[in-house]
Order: C-alpha cells, then structure tokens, then sequence
C-alpha cells in the first residue's frame, strides 16, 4: 500500500488521477480567501477547541462553520489526500452530533471511523487540517491516543453497533457510576453491508436501553452498492421512511428518517428528539456523498452542477445541497453514476472515486503494485471468460483499489461478483462455487482477508475447496496500524492445506494464476486453495529498473535446481525453490518483496569481502523444499532468510526450526559442521502507525548494509 500519508491509508490505496485527467482534476483547487487560515479568529473553525465551542454558537451560525469545514476539506484533499468524499457528506451530521450531544460523556462510536475528520475538527484538532505543516499529527481514523473524545483505533467495518452495544451494556449494569450518558454509533459509507453489523443490529435490539444508531445512507459503498437490502433502503428513501419492508423494523428497532441529512438545523432537531431515548433507534440520514467537490461555490445549492455524466440544473439542487442522481432507485447498480475511477476526478454522488482522494502532487504518477499488478491479473483472466463460464472473480467491495477497473467489470459481467464489504461471506461464496465445480478468484487486501479467518480454515481449507486468493498489499508497509500487510504469511501460510505463493517477477505471478486457477482435472493442478501474494514495491521497482537485481537483472531460469529434487512430479514444481546463484559459505534466502534485497545483499558481500552466495528465491512460503535446504549443508556454515513480513510465527523461523530438527552428527570434508546457522530478518510483531518504510526497514535490520554486518560478524 507504502509511504505513510498521514491519514491513515497512503497512495497505494488511492485512485490515482492520469495524466490526460490532470487538467480537470485542477478545476476543484479551493481559492485561498475562502480557505480558513489556523489561529485567524475571523473563521470559525479556528476558534472551536472543544465540542463546548461548538454548543456556544448561535444557531445561525452553525451553516458557515460547516461550509469553512468543507472549504478546509476540499483544500485538505488536494494537499494532503484522504478520504474526502465520506468526509463531505458527513459536515452537518457531525456538527450536529457536537451540537447535541456531550462527548467524550455521550459515547460517539465512528464505524471504519474514515468518516471522523470533522469529528477531529470539532475535538481540538483542526489544525491538523488547516496547517500543512501540521498534516501529519493525526491519523485518518479515530484513536484514543489523540483524544478522550475517540472510543476506538477503528479501520475496518461494520463493528461500531456492536462496539456500541458494549458501552451501553456496561452503564446499564453500572448505572450513574459508569460516567456514560448517550452511546452514539455513526455507521454507513457502505459500513452497513457488513455481516457483523446485523449481528450488532439483532443484539441492539434484545438489548435495549438507549442506543442511538445513525445511518448514513450516501447511497454508495466504496463502489456501488450491492446487495438484497439496497431496495428496500432505496424505497425508504423514496418514501419519506415510510415504505416497508423496513429492515430496521424488522429487526425490532424504533426508526426515524431524515431526508435532508446535509441541513444541520434539520438533523439537530433530529437528534435532540432522540437525546437520552430509553430505547434502541435508528436514526436513517439522507446524505449526498462528496457534496462541496464542484467546488466552493455550491455549497447550499447556490451553483449548477456535474453529476457523474448527468448535468443538472440549478432547480434540481435543494435548499441543503443534496442534490438527486440518476440512480435513486439503483436500478443500475453496475455502472453507479456511470464515473470512472481510473480517468475521471472525484465528484458528488455516486462516485467511486471519491472513496479516497490522491494530493495534486501525485497526479500522473505510474500505478502503484495494487493497481499494476490488479490489472495485470483481471486481464489474464478475462481472456479465458468466454471459454470457462464458470470462472469468477469476487471482490468484497473495494475493487478500484485493487485494479479491477470499473471497465473490466462492465465487461465481465457476470463474471465478476462484489459481494459488498463481506470477507466471511466472499470466502465462503467462493468455496461453494469451488464445490460446484467452478473457479473462483477472491481478491481483496491482506489485512481486509483477516475478517475471513475461520472461513479460510472451514469452508475453504478443511474443504480443500479450489479457491484462488489474490493477497494484496502484504509485506511491512508505512500504512496506519489498522491496514498493515505485515501478518499474511503468519496468517495464511500457516492454514492447514493452504498453498501459498509468493512470485518475484510479472512472468512467474501470471503463471502462479494459471496453475492455481487451471481447471479441475488438469493435469497436476493443484488439489485445495492456493493463496497468491501480489508482488508489492520492491519487486515493481525491480521490474521497472532491472539493476535493482544486480545478479540477475530480473531474468530468471525457469527451474534451476540444486543436485537433489524436492519433488519428483514435474507439476509440483510450483513449489520448488529456485537458485538463482550457486555459492558457498553464506546462503541467502529471499522471499517475496523480499527477495530483491537478497540479490542487493549478495552482490555487497561479494564486492566488498569476496563472498559469493548462494541466491535463493523460495517462490512459496507454504511447505519447505527440503532437498535444497540439505543441500546447503554441505558448503554453507550460514543461511539467512529474509522476509517481508511479521517474522516471529512467520516463513524464516520455519528454517530455522528445520535444520534445529533435523540435527546431523556427522562432518563434512576437513571437518566441516553440516549443521549452518540460521538468521532470520523479518518485522517485529507490534503494530505500527504511519511509520516511514525506510525507518521499519532500518529497524528490523531489512537493509543490505545491516544484513551484510549480521553476516560478516559470522565469519
């Protein structure tokens, strides 16, 4: 995903702007007069420390906080990037949350909490967002580190009901003395399409006692919305919320629904009738996602607009700035408002682009790993559509990001699947579509596939389902500490039955596609899941800049082996290690991202102290190639694994634990010990937040200077 950004994602999880888009993408710049400046006591902005300073204002003046909030945004946006668009249209709910309610006393719980900007405005933080000097003091979640006024470090969905339910729990049973008035949890942006907010939503119910759940309805996910419950939820809107099936009422919930959910008189009203409630409620807003993106200008309905490619006129817009789409009812959910996250500049409404927002100064950059690599696969696999009708790829939400293009997907069709933000589900979708005899690929980021732990071991492994995973984004990285890589192969490769490769080159990650997705009954296809890391920076780096490999240049034999084979039918040589130099004294194991510094670290030892190591590229961190690790034994007194990932409970340790075990007593020539040592460098198991790459790096010894000390202080 990564240099740290700040807020909380970085540019490998933005929608990049291309070059021929840079032009448009400028129209948005926010001219500097309407921009509040920090410390200038004429905005308002910069006079709010507290949700009191917000409770302090007159009422007429809570429309020109929120459209300096906006303006400070849109300018936020294009420095510094974020996630803008659910930011936008969230202004007026949360200054009306701050309005009425008394946080941190009143729990105000922010489900993925990507949507808390304004909400760190109003607590003490809008500097963060107004001086670029100061960009980097917050992150782009909540976290109680910043301020007693965030409940949790929150980066994935759907859990603030349940989180929710928790607090509430414990003031009912402690009563006055739990310090805890109103619990407030803000769900939405998508949020809602998660398993676990119905399991929060089912407990709320049986619970009772006050709770008070505000949805969010932008009308989007990340993509399009997807999903059985998007009907009903378009009818509610339609009619005022009062169409039924209500799914809300259904689960034994009071309902109230708020059409203009951006005018912040209207939704103070709203919550102030729902303050200090004696039972669960629903709260249903209706907000215009990105609303401000056209510009300064629109900001209560004041300008014409652009929506998607549907021009609207001035009379189309409401007195509150939500203005309509093409797609109320989603009787098109595919094409969303018809943008492409790909060529076109965020905007209002059902624009998937507006899910994260890249700084000007990234405009035209080259795809990041995700998208290179995402596109790379999704073409591979749509040549082979019209001939395998069984062949699907799923996403769980967030396919942009990962390269599925909004074009491929028009062009796949039914070959493709967003199951809406559902790891559990899309896992165990994809088994059931592996038992009945088809292909499915699931693609998503590392850390999102740790909600689908159990049904990586049941449904998919315990099965030995034919399930292809695309594991994006693994490997340390200078993301928040919600969104780290660094856990997959920990996470993955030790999973009973799972095949787990890690390519080091486009060529060999194409072939790793095919052989994992070859058809059942092809000869030495695999027998159960195979998990496939996308290769990240380091090896997109190398590939575009060959001297990054100084011992091979990225051109690598197909199979060189060592004397002994590891296995004896040639479909099996997926798993196979590969050596890519044959040395003496010090062995060199790099998997993965990590596998380029292997070559770097190689060609110092040689240059500097004369050593010439053996190079191996492991290709797959799942099983051990036991031939070539015995046939280090003679020659080698050190092996040293390298990984891109969390090392305690991770690939290295596996070697070390295989020469520990597998003990020999006998010499080698002159006396050699056939026993060599093992280092292991990998990250530390700790979570880390928006710390530069190069700085994890030094710290956990992942550099050539580093790794040649350790070796050298061998000899």
């Amino acid at each position: 995903m990564r240099n740290a950004s700040g807020n909380g994602f970085d540019s490998s999880d933005s929608f990049a702007v291309s070059g021929a888009a840079e032009g448009t993408a400028r129209l948005h710049d926010i001219p500097p007069s309407i921009t509040p400046s920090h410390g200038d006591d004429s905005h308002l902005l910069s006079r709010i420390a507290s949700p009191a300073d917000v409770k302090a204002l007159a009422p007429n003046e809570l429309a020109e906080l929120c459209r300096e909030i906006r303006a400070t945004l849109l300018a936020y946006g294009h420095r510094h990037g974020g996630h803008i668009g659910s930011n936008l249209g969230m202004v007026e709910a949360t200054v009306a949350l701050h309005r009425v309610f008394d946080s941190p006393r009143d729990r105000i719980v922010f489900d993925v909490s990507h949507q808390s900007y304004v909400h760190k405005m109003l607590t003490g933080r809008a500097g963060a967002y107004m001086d670029p000097n100061r960009f980097g003091e917050v992150t782009g979640f909540t976290n109680p580190d910043e301020s007693e006024h965030d409940q949790f470090v929150l980066g994935h969905t759907g859990t603030s009901i349940s989180l929710a339910c928790g607090l509430a729990k414990t003031r009912d049973m402690e009563g006055p003395g739990s310090g805890i008035g109103n619990v407030v949890a803000v769900i939405g942006d998508g949020s809602l399409s998660s398993g676990v907010a119905f399991e929060g939503l089912n407990n709320a119910a049986e619970q009772g006692g006050n709770l008070i759940i505000v949805f969010n309805d932008n009308e989007m996910s990340i993509a399009g919305d997807f999903g059985g419950m998007y009907g009903p939820l378009a009818r509610l809107r339609a009619s005022g919320g009062t169409a039924q099936p209500n799914l809300f009422n259904a689960f034994g919930l009071d309902y109230r629904y708020v059409e203009a959910g951006n005018d912040v008189s209207a939704l103070v009203a709203a919550f102030e009738e729902v303050r200090n409630i004696d039972h669960p409620v629903v709260v249903h807003i209706h907000t215009l996602k990105g609303a401000g993106y056209d510009g300064a200008g629109h900001v209560a309905g004041t300008s014409s607009a652009s929506v998607g490619n549907v021009h609207e006129p001035d009379s189309a817009v409401s007195n509150t700035g939500v203005r309509p789409t093409s797609n109320v009812l989603h009787s098109e959910p595919w094409h969303s408002d018809h943008c492409n996250l790909s060529d076109h500049e965020p905007h209002e409404g059902q624009c998937e682009a507006s899910h994260w927002q890249n700084p000007d100064s990234a405009i035209g950059k080259a795809d990041n790993p995700r998208k290179h690599y995402g596109k790379m696969a999704m073409a591979a696999l749509e040549s082979r559509f019209a001939d395998e009708p069984g062949l699907v790829v799923i996403s769980p939400a967030t396919p942009g990001s990962n390269g599925i293009t909004h074009e491929f997907r028009e062009r796949a069709g039914s070959h493709y699947v967003d199951t809406g933000i559902t790891e559990s589900h899309a896992v165990a979708y994809a088994a059931g579509i592996a038992r009945a005899g088809g292909t499915p690929v699931v693609a998503t980021t590392a850390s999102f596939f740790q909600r689908a732990y159990d049904q990586f071991f049941q449904e998919m492994s315990l099965n030995r389902s034919r399930v292809t995973v695309l594991d994006f984004l693994g490997g340390v990285s200078a993301s928040d500490n919600t969104h780290s890589g660094a856990y997959d192969v920990a996470m993955f490769a030790n999973i009973p039955g799972v095949t787990m490769l890690a390519p080091t080159s486009a060529d060999e990650y194409l072939a790793d596609l095919a052989w994992a997705t070859a058809p059942s009954g092809a000869t030495h296809a695999p027998d159960g899941p195979v998990v496939i890391r996308v290769p990240g920076e380091p090896l997109l780096s190398a590939e575009r800049d060959p001297s990054l490999l100084p011992l091979t240049g990225g051109r690598f034999a197909a199979h060189p082996r060592p004397a002994a084979r590891s296995h004896g039918d040639d479909g099996y040589r997926m798993l196979d290690w590969r050596v890519n130099q044959a040395g003496s004294a010090v062995a060199l194991i790099g998997l993965g991202n990590a596998y380029p510094l292997a070559e770097q670290t190689a060609a110092a030892l040689c240059a500097d102290h004369g050593i010439t190591a053996t190079v191996i590229d492991p290709r797959q961190c799942s099983s051990l190639d036991c031939a070539t690790l015995e046939s280090l034994r003679d020659g080698h007194t050190l092996v040293v694994t390298l990984e891109d990932g969390q090392r305690e409970g991770g690939w290295g340790e596996k070697v070390t634990a295989y020469y520990a075990n597998h003990h020999v007593s006998e010499c080698g020539a002159a006396g050699h010990d056939r026993n060599p040592r093992v280092l292991n460098f990998g990250a530390n198991k700790e979570f880390t937040d928006r710390v530069p790459l190069d700085v994890l790096d030094e710290r956990y010894g992942l550099t050539v200077h580093q790794v040649v000390e350790s070796v050298t202080r061998c000899f």
